[in-house]
C-alpha cells in the first residue's frame, strides 16, 4: 500500500475532541466519526501553501471550488452536478438544520430512520418540528427497511421530510438503487422531500456501490436536496467544509435564506483549499484509505468471533463505524459502554445515542485507526468481559 495507515501519531494533548476528552488517563477513544490517519500529502500541502501567505482573513469562494465538486462527483458517481445547485456551509448539521427549516414549518414532522446519527433528532427538535420513526428491521446481521411502516408514516399529511441517510450510520448500510428508487416513488406519492445525509459516501467496502440519491432519477433529483462534504472521508472536519446541492430554483432560494438566517453562510479557507485538494489530487489516497479500513473491519471480525463471541459484529458496507451486537451479555448499552470505559479504558458510543428502543442493545466502534490501536483496544475489550 502506497500510504502509511498504520503510522501512529499522538494526539492527546492537542484539543482533540477524540482523544482528550474523556477524564480517565489512558482510555483508547473508539467513539466519534474522527480518524486517527494524516491526511492525504496533496491536502497537507496545499494547506502548507496557503499558511506560508500568512494573512487569513474572509475568504471568496472561487470558482474551481465549484469545479472541483462538479468533477469529482461526476467522475466517482456518474452524477452530473451543475455548480448553480451548490450552496457551501461550514458543516452537514448545521446545513441539515437549515434546511429543514425551509421545508417545513414548526409543528411538521420529520421522519427518520432509527437507530440513527444522534444529531438528526436535535436538528429537527430544534426547528420545533416532530420526529416520525421508521424503525429499521434487524435480522441476520443487517438491516432492512419496513416499507409497510415508511409507506404509512410518510402518508401522514403531518409528515413533510424525509432525512435519509446514506450510507446509514450507525447501521452501516449502503442502500441500493432498487431501495433508492422504492423510496422517491413513496415519498413523491405521499408530496413528502427528501434530504439526504451523504456525508460518508466516499466509505464504501469492496462489494458495494454508493448511488447519490439525487442521481437515481430526474424525479428524484428534483425533489431533494443533498448534503455532503469531504470531512468524514478525508479526516477534515475540523476545517469545517461542506456543501448543499438543490436542482430546484425555488428550494434552493428557501434553503439560501435559511442558511443566512442561521448565519452559517461563511466557511474557513482551509475548507476551501482542502476540499480542492481532496478532490483534485487525492482519489487514490481515498481509494487505500478503503482497502486498510476493509481490512480492520475483517481483523475486527475474526477477533471477535475467537475471543468475544458473545458480541456480534454486524455487516459493514459502508462507513468506518461498526455496530455491534451486545444483547447477549445480558448488559444494557450503556452498562456495557460504561463498564468498557471505566475498566476497558475503551470508549465507545452506547446504542441509545441513536434511539430509543431502536438503538438498545447495540454499540458503536469507529475502526478508523492504525490497526495495532484497534487491536489493543480489542484485547483490552476481551480483558474486561
Amino acid at each position: 500500500m502506497k500510504y502509511d495507515f498504520d503510522k501512529a501519531i499522538n494526539r492527546r494533548g492537542t484539543n482533540c475532541v477524540k482523544w482528550d476528552v474523556a477524564k480517565e488517563d489512558g482510555v483508547i477513544p473508539m467513539w466519534v466519526a474522527d480518524m486517527d490517519f494524516e491526511i492525504a500529502p496533496a491536502i497537507k500541502a496545499a494547506l502548507r501553501q496557503r499558511v506560508e501567505h500568512g494573512v487569513f482573513g474572509y475568504t471568496r469562494v472561487p470558482s474551481s471550488y465549484y469545479q472541483a465538486v462538479v468533477n469529482w462527483f461526476g467522475r466517482r458517481h456518474q452524477w452530473r452536478i451543475d455548480s448553480q445547485w451548490i450552496i457551501y456551509t461550514p458543516g452537514v448539521v448545521p446545513a441539515i438544520s437549515a434546511i429543514i427549516k425551509a421545508l417545513a414549518k414548526p409543528g411538521d414532522k420529520v421522519l427518520i430512520q432509527t437507530p440513527v446519527y444522534n444529531c438528526f433528532f436535535t436538528s429537527i427538535k430544534n426547528n420545533d418540528c416532530g420526529i416520525a420513526e421508521n424503525a429499521l428491521i434487524y435480522e441476520d446481521g443487517t438491516y432492512h427497511i419496513d416499507w409497510e411502516d415508511f409507506e404509512r408514516k410518510t402518508s401522514n399529511p403531518s409528515v413533510r421530510v424525509f432525512l435519509l441517510c446514506n450510507p446509514h450510520n450507525p447501521a452501516g448500510r449502503v442502500w441500493t438503487r432498487e431501495e433508492l428508487e422504492r423510496m422517491n416513488d413513496i415519498c413523491l406519492n405521499n408530496s413528502v422531500t427528501v434530504i439526504a445525509d451523504e456525508i460518508h459516501c466516499e466509505l464504501v467496502m469492496p462489494g458495494y456501490t454508493f448511488t447519490p440519491f439525487a442521481s437515481i432519477s430526474e424525479s428524484a433529483l428534483r425533489n431533494s436536496v443533498t448534503c455532503n462534504s469531504p470531512s468524514k472521508s478525508f479526516n477534515i472536519a475540523g476545517l469545517q467544509i461542506s456543501n448543499i446541492i438543490c436542482s430546484d430554483d425555488s428550494m434552493r432560494r428557501r434553503i439560501d435564506r435559511a442558511v443566512n438566517i442561521n448565519e452559517v453562510c461563511d466557511v474557513n479557507p482551509f475548507g476551501v483549499i482542502a476540499l480542492q485538494a481532496a478532490y483534485n489530487e487525492s482519489e487514490e489516497w481515498l481509494d487505500n484509505l478503503n482497502q486498510y479500513i476493509y481490512a480492520n473491519y475483517l481483523a475486527l471480525c475474526d477477533f471477535v468471533a475467537q475471543h468475544l463471541p458473545q458480541l456480534k459484529v454486524l455487516k459493514l458496507e459502508g462507513t468506518y463505524l461498526v455496530w455491534l451486537d451486545i444483547r447477549a451479555t445480558g448488559m444494557t448499552s450503556d452498562e456495557l459502554t460504561d463498564k468498557l470505559l471505566k475498566e476497558g479504558k475503551v470508549m465507545v458510543n452506547s446504542g441509545t445515542m441513536y434511539g430509543k428502543p431502536a438503538g438498545e442493545g447495540f454499540i458503536r466502534l469507529n475502526i478508523a485507526c492504525p490497526r495495532a490501536q484497534m487491536n489493543l483496544a480489542l484485547q483490552r475489550m476481551e480483558k474486561c468481559l
